[in-house]
């Protein structure tokens, strides 16, 4: 890549008379008797590995919440906003003993 020395821009390659010349778009012209090519190169980003959660494995906080079902002491929850937005949210509980899930209006 060659930059003009008169403004700094980006050379580009054009054919004037047959002849291989580099142009600005300020007006300055430099022939050149070598063959001018453009070249670009990709390189592809690295494959990542992702690793996928088991379906015991949980995102959501452990916290301090009583299934209805079983009465264990610990649960999952997590909040959605399944109602208009001047609505409080729900919150969803989903139990670590026996997977039950159930639902908290606010």
């Amino acid at each position: 890549m060659l930059f003009c020395p008169k403004c700094g821009s980006i050379m580009m390659p054009k054919q004037e008379k047959g002849k291989n010349v580099l142009s600005c778009s300020c007006g300055y012209k430099k022939e050149n008797n070598e063959e001018i090519k453009i070249k670009e190169v990709n390189e592809r980003e690295k494959e990542r590995e992702i690793e996928v959660a088991d379906e015991e494995q949980s995102l959501e906080p452990l916290i301090d919440a009583e299934c209805p079902k079983c009465r264990h002491g610990k649960a999952h929850n997590w909040i959605v906003q399944t109602r208009a937005a001047d609505e409080p949210p729900t919150r969803f509980f989903k139990c670590e003993k026996c997977k039950h899930t159930w639902r908290e209006y606010k």
